[in-house]
């Protein structure tokens, strides 16, 4: 499959580089090629500047998010939370439009320091501000609630026995998603939650993901729904 991955940080890395693995036809998208390959700071949780990566990966071609979009199947978006509806829209609709997209992004607002707060919560989400925004795309919410090393191998946490959430407003693209998750990164539990305006409680999860980030110190766990 191809596969169009917008954003070039940590977690469009790592999901590249899964998929990749995995035989699939994989394009990156960022807003200016030049700019993303001439950056030299790392990244703002200290991994290194792209062009590091993309030396390791010479394969997965770079390009601008509307020619990204053109070639893909199947559209991740891993770009900032604050920054995908802007991406999104230079992505174009006409290139997204009737595809399924998976947005992984949290709309997380750095602005007054760690930890950070929501730029949208409660009676919305970034979600349903995508849906809206691309009316004829078929937004699935998933794999925002875990650090994207446990995205791609939900076996190092617990032997991949915790839970991810989905949820979206088309039946058919959430059942897609979720045999793609299972099927290239190996997640054995997959709970959906229903309509896209479900995002709002995933999305608000991360405060709390980001506090137990501290307390743990360290990414590497996830949730485990009991009954």
């Amino acid at each position: 499959m191809k596969v169009a991955i917008l954003g070039t940080g940590m977690v469009g890395q790592t999901l590249a580089a899964k998929l990749s693995e995995m035989h699939h036809e994989v394009i990156i998208g960022t807003r200016n090629v030049a700019e993303t390959m001439a950056k030299t700071a790392p990244g703002p949780f200290g991994n290194p500047p792209f062009k590091v990566w993309k030396e390791q990966h010479p394969a997965t071609p770079v390009v601008p998010y509307a020619q990204a979009a053109a070639q893909g199947e199947m559209v991740l978006n891993a770009t900032s939370g604050g920054a995908s509806l802007d991406a999104l829209r230079l992505a174009g609709e006409a290139n997204l439009s009737g595809k399924i997209l998976v947005d992984i992004a949290n709309p997380l607002d750095f602005s007054k320091g760690m930890p950070p707060s929501l730029s949208v919560c409660n009676t919305n989400s970034l979600a349903e501000q995508i849906q809206r925004a691309f009316p004829t795309v078929k937004v699935v919410k998933a794999l925002n609630t875990v650090n994207a090393l446990v995205m791609v191998n939900p076996n190092a946490v617990a032997g991949g026995d915790h839970h991810l959430l989905v949820c979206g407003n088309d039946a058919s693209a959430k059942t897609s998603v979720t045999e793609f998750l299972k099927t290239n990164f190996g997640w054995k539990n997959i709970i959906d939650l229903g309509d896209i305006t479900a995002a709002r409680g995933t999305e608000m999860i991360l405060p709390v993901w980001v506090r137990l980030m501290g307390a743990l110190k360290t990414p590497m766990f996830n949730f485990k729904i009991v009954q």
